[in-house]
């Protein structure tokens, strides 16, 4: 995969006096990795998701865990299915803010946005995002669609963070 970029885990500012194992900790931390829109890309970037979020520290086998690797498959999938060969490639953001609140966003280049299917419509595939929105609501969070700078979109998930920190 030549298009593989990632930016490592990376904190910002610290509030002092916070830690977590003896290490400062940060106001808000942050993990990008862009990928090729390829349907072998959408493992990937649950992997980096599941590595980024254990380095935050939330266990591998929780609920939690597995429901965000789930909505990552999903956007991802999206990212790479409904762009129609117009997105080379779709990044994947994570911000965790004050060990409070947890942004998990999907961007790719095709202007198209999500569209929300009737209920009444059969067929085997675009529940997707009902899907995420339903996890998200479960889960005490919220769904939202964003433009991008270059015409694009990026497709948001905020989630309370509830993984315990230790001091």
């Amino acid at each position: 995969m030549a298009l593989w970029r990632e930016a490592q885990s990376r904190p910002a500012v610290g509030r002092p006096g916070r830690e977590r194992g003896g290490v400062a900790m940060a106001d808000h931390q942050e993990a990008t990795v862009t990928l090729p829109s390829d349907p072998v890309s959408v493992s990937a970037a649950r992997r980096h998701v599941a590595k980024t979020l254990a380095g935050w520290g939330m266990p591998d086998d929780s609920e939690f865990a597995d429901t965000i690797r789930l909505i990552v498959s999903e956007l991802a999938t999206n990212a790479v299915q409904h762009t129609f060969g117009q997105s080379p490639t779709f990044t994947v953001d994570l911000r965790l803010e004050r060990d409070e609140e947890l942004y998990l966003g999907v961007t790719d280049s095709h202007p198209r946005w999500p569209q929300k299917l009737p209920a009444a419509v059969r067929q085997d595939n675009g529940r997707g995002m009902v899907i995420i929105r339903m996890l998200a609501k479960e889960r005490g969070g919220r769904l939202q669609v964003t433009p991008t700078a270059e015409g694009g979109k990026t497709v948001w998930i905020a989630l309370p963070w509830v993984v315990t920190v230790q001091n």
